[in-house]
């Protein structure tokens, strides 16, 4: 029964802060959409902040299956890690909560907002560092700064997706992947 009222907590507070947002949120709030007195609540989570945070850390494990359910084994690195990437800067693009966790960013400037956001950004770039690891040690990629290479990837993927089309028409997929095995994987290859 507490782990049915736990994760109906969770469900709760996913919802109210995709509504209202971080700022916004409240744990009276929380606790009427659970159908939960507040004091349940804090059987479970000390404060939102912690309660945020088990969202946040669930969020990030449903962003890196949705990338690991499209990444095949038998398929060039380059090749995987644009699927990979793709999936997981979509699943961005369209969950509710990360739309509204970025919308209160460029709005309000909330500090924990930030913070999730960068936790967010720092699994996704992790999640490519592993990937261009194994790449290396497979003999696919030349040796290199894993950490940079994953930060510049994912950097340009962002730019390329989000930034380039304020100013111009949206490139699609199939073009981000030519621009990228031409100019940077190029370089990679061995």
């Amino acid at each position: 029964m507490a782990v049915d009222r736990k994760k109906q907590i969770i469900d709760a507070a996913a919802k109210s802060f995709t509504m209202f947002g971080y700022k916004a949120t409240t744990m009276d709030q929380v606790a009427k959409i659970a159908n939960v007195g507040k004091g349940t609540i804090y059987t479970f989570f000390k404060n939102k902040e912690e309660l945020f945070s088990e969202i946040i850390t669930g969020l990030i494990q449903e962003m890196k299956e949705a990338a690991d359910e499209c990444f095949d084994p038998s398929n060039r690195f380059m090749e995987n890690l644009h699927t990979t990437l793709m999936k997981m800067l979509e699943f961005r693009r369209q969950h509710q909560l990360t739309i509204k966790l970025f919308q209160e960013q460029k709005e309000m400037g909330t500090l924990e907002v930030k913070e999730v956001i960068d936790r967010l950004e720092n699994a996704v770039i992790h999640y490519i560092k592993m990937r261009v690891q194994e790449a290396i040690d497979k003999g696919e990629v030349q040796q290199c700064d894993t950490e940079l290479i994953a930060f510049l990837i994912f950097k340009l993927y962002l730019a390329l997706i989000f930034d380039w089309e304020r100013n111009h028409s949206p490139l699609s997929a199939e073009e981000i992947a030519v621009f990228f095995e031409n100019t940077l994987f190029k370089g990679l290859s061995i």
